[in-house]
């Protein structure tokens, strides 16, 4: 039985080739969505549907409204997965990089890509509501002298001709992907467990913050991310995203324990077996 999975974008896109890479061993069905809002819905209207959502990239940094919709959603993180992404320029058949007037993409992918774009001149940079669809939308239309910063699998998919690869400014250029279900779906054992993600606000007080940090550094848990966000309604006031990545799931559950009185509102988000560092 195929395994639905929404995510944001069409095929060809870097979080359909995520899904396909987290979820190898089976056969998927790709439900596409226009946004991360609508893969949420999606993902919450029936149980057996899962979710893959980008979070982090380590060129722009975290996708703060991501970690906002995680929370509020009361879905849950069953994994996680980090795709190296490498852009290729491409366009319709027989055309030549000379004869490109106009770039479209996804503005994340046009700014990874822009020592490689400051060598073109007098072309159009336009932003796209994604890289695949760019792609897509110059076959549909048949577009001359436009091309698209895009992944090799979209060019593929899409009858285009690649003409630079590897385009982008920083060839350690990777996005972290979770993997969502309405509950924990991922099959694995606490022992077999490493990664959480969880979230809590903190007392307006000093030291609050330094505190928490103390005792997970007690508890030997080592803090893979650490991410603020604005407490709407509460001026100057923060939530606290944190991967906390452990070896010994009992020595973690005690960790939060400890935690637990110092801080406000704390929520699991998931706990997940982390993704190898290659």
């Amino acid at each position: 039985m195929q395994k639905q999975v929404a995510i944001q974008g069409i095929i060809g896109s870097y979080h359909e080739i995520a899904a396909r890479n987290f979820f190898c061993k089976e056969e998927i069905d790709l439900i596409g969505c226009d946004t991360f809002r609508d893969v949420i819905s999606v993902v919450q209207s029936q149980p057996e549907i899962f979710g893959v959502m980008a979070i982090e990239n380590t060129i722009a940094g975290s996708l703060l409204q991501n970690h906002e919709l995680i929370r509020k959603s009361g879905l849950t993180v069953i994994g996680e997965y980090k795709l190296r992404i490498s852009h290729c320029l491409a366009a319709l058949p027989e055309t030549t990089i000379s004869e490109i007037k106009t770039i479209g993409s996804h503005p994340i992918a046009l700014m990874q890509c822009e020592d490689f774009l400051s060598t073109l001149h007098s072309v159009q940079i336009v932003e796209k509501e994604d890289t695949a669809t760019s792609a897509r939308q110059i076959t549909k239309q048949h577009l001359k002298h436009h091309a698209a910063i895009c992944s090799r699998e979209a060019a593929k998919i899409y009858g285009l001709a690649i003409l630079a690869e590897a385009i982008e400014t920083d060839k350690q250029n990777f996005t972290r992907f979770l993997v969502l279900a309405q509950s924990d779906l991922s099959g694995l054992a606490n022992e077999e467990k490493s990664k959480a993600s969880i979230v809590f606000a903190l007392p307006h007080t000093i030291g609050s913050l330094s505190q928490v940090l103390a005792v997970l550094s007690f508890y030997s848990m080592n803090l893979s991310k650490i991410q603020s966000f604005p407490m709407v309604g509460a001026a100057w006031e923060y939530l606290f995203y944190v991967d906390l990545t452990f070896f010994d799931y009992l020595r973690y559950t005690k960790a939060l324990d400890a935690i637990l009185p110092l801080t406000k509102n704390l929520h699991i988000l998931g706990e997940y077996r982390e993704f190898p560092t290659t």
